[in-house]
């Protein structure tokens, strides 16, 4: 199967993967939904059906959470050794590495993101996760405790149970990982519900679990919707603990169907407006390369992009120039194609989100500066879009857009900086550029988001904890905190000799 597009002038002949899997994934077997219906994934470079997949919804998550809890109250994989989960993972881990070509080409055609990004980043550092956690497995432990009252006291660290998983479509094959690799490793048997716009990578990644050898029932994959399956999975009652990436308002909607169902413990990683903040004692080129990859990444579709840049204004006049200079030469096509830096929107929904919030920005008085259109006569393209003249309160400046979409502000003082870069209600990650080291003390402790970037950007590690203040949500992503939301603490005490308990 062969396809050829054409964006601008840039063109691309290459083979599209065969799409093997495109139905459910439960206890070790691909099955159809129970209602038998199925839903298209599109191709957001043409709009075209890319295959139909079984359509999940709250009768399959029952099935799906059944096979889970059999195999966390009967199965092998909570009672093996630390040692053993790890070497099973590191089975999975070299599959995963024989298969980036495959995983990336899927997450190309399904989420239209560019595919040698997707070779060279996106996948190897989800296998680096993935690793990371298998090494991980067999170095969990309590503490010994000294009690008073002739006491003896140690922790066990057990596996939390049966984890829901949902996850975004943004990166979708690294998202599986950064879920289930620590899930995985604590001992823990999960249901994973991938968007319904990327569903594809998900399901090749479940066949390659079951290569490795990991126990059927341990990784479950339901494809379907946020209000029917991804709904479920939050309202479970046999569902121990929920992992959900994705927006504000859908977080609080999983957060309410937890506390409502049986209190399940939660964690959210949700929206972000991050503030990248450029000082005047830096060199202008290097920074203006830094924040187009922190703008512009993956086509704005991340939630750590830095679309609030605050530039000092000594530089200001010099830095917008040669932004917006370099921003016009980002070339936006066919994610195929080894030249483009930025493939298509997701959807036409989000393709049409970012588009109407361009025109907010014109409309409340902000200066478009270049892009605001979209790029090429098919597909869901939009040009890299800069705005100036742009105030705190507009709305380009306080809501997550997820599209090309940067706006630029002047300031003067360090304590004008960080008063305005805290002036959100979201708290995800965070940027400085200055070459002054008691700059970047006094701002990093100063800033309120989850994780701060100096003189770097999207400088990610499976051993640096990620997550959010705020409206960001809570919880933490990579590192062993990471891996610690999916245990629980057992405190056991027995008397010594002469103990007033005896």
């Amino acid at each position: 199967m062969s396809d050829t597009h054409s964006n601008g002038d840039s063109k691309s002949s290459v083979k599209l993967p065969n799409i093997k899997f495109t139905k459910l994934f439960i206890n070790g077997e691909f099955v159809d939904s129970i209602s038998g219906k199925t839903f298209e994934t599109i191709d957001p470079r043409t709009e075209e059906v890319i295959a139909n997949i079984a359509e999940g919804d709250k009768d399959d998550i029952d099935l799906a959470v059944k096979a889970a809890r059999a195999a966390f109250d009967h199965g092998p994989w909570p009672r093996m050794s630390g040692s053993e989960r790890g070497r099973i993972m590191m089975k999975f881990v070299n599959l995963v590495e024989e298969n980036i070509e495959e995983l990336a080409l899927l997450d190309a055609i399904d989420a239209g993101k560019v595919l040698t990004y997707g070779k060279a980043r996106d996948i190897p550092f989800g296998a680096s996760v993935l690793r990371y956690y298998a090494g991980a497995a067999d170095k969990i432990h309590g503490k010994t405790l000294k009690m008073s009252n002739q006491l003896q006291g140690y922790t066990l660290h057990e596996p939390i149970g049966v984890v829901g998983h949902i996850i975004p479509w943004n990166f979708p094959a690294g998202m599986f990982f950064f879920k289930v690799s620590p899930a995985m490793a604590a001992g823990c048997t999960m249901v994973v519900k991938p968007a319904e716009q990327s569903p594809l990578s998900a399901l090749y990644c479940a066949n390659l679990a079951k290569l490795a050898g990991v126990p059927d029932g341990v990784i479950n994959v339901v494809t379907g919707f946020g209000p029917t399956a991804g709904a479920a999975i939050s309202s479970h009652m046999d569902i121990d603990c929920v992992s959900f990436t994705g927006s504000s308002e859908v977080g609080r909607l999983v957060m309410q169907a937890a506390a409502m169902s049986n209190l399940k413990s939660v964690s959210l990683e949700l929206g972000g407006k991050s503030p990248l903040i450029v000082f005047d004692d830096v060199d202008v080129d290097s920074v203006v390369n830094l924040a187009l990859l922190g703008g512009f990444a993956n086509k704005g579709e991340f939630c750590v992009c830095s679309s609030r840049i605050f530039v000092q204004e000594g530089i200001y006049d010099e830095f917008v120039t040669k932004f917006v200079k370099n921003a016009k030469n980002i070339t936006v096509g066919d994610p195929f194609d080894p030249s483009t830096r930025q493939g298509p929107q997701v959807d036409r929904a989000q393709y049409e989100k970012v588009l109407s919030y361009i025109e907010h920005g014109k409309r409340q008085g902000a200066t478009l500066v270049t892009g605001g259109k979209p790029s090429g006569d098919k597909g869901l393209y939009i040009e890299p879009t800069i705005f100036t003249n742009v105030t705190d309160d507009m709305l380009i400046a306080t809501d997550e857009i997820f599209g090309p979409v940067i706006s630029l502000f002047k300031f003067k003082t360090i304590e004008e900086a960080i008063e305005r870069a805290n002036s959100t209600r979201y708290g995800l990650a965070a940027g400085i550029a200055t070459n002054n080291l008691n700059i970047a003390n006094t701002v990093s402790r100063s800033l309120r988001a989850g994780i701060v970037w100096i003189n770097c950007y999207l400088a990610f590690d499976a051993d640096g904890p990620y997550g959010g203040y705020k409206l960001s949500g809570f919880g933490r992503e990579f590192g062993m905190e990471g891996l610690y939301k999916y245990l629980q603490v057992k405190s056991v005490v027995t008397p010594l000799h002469n103990s007033p308990w005896l």
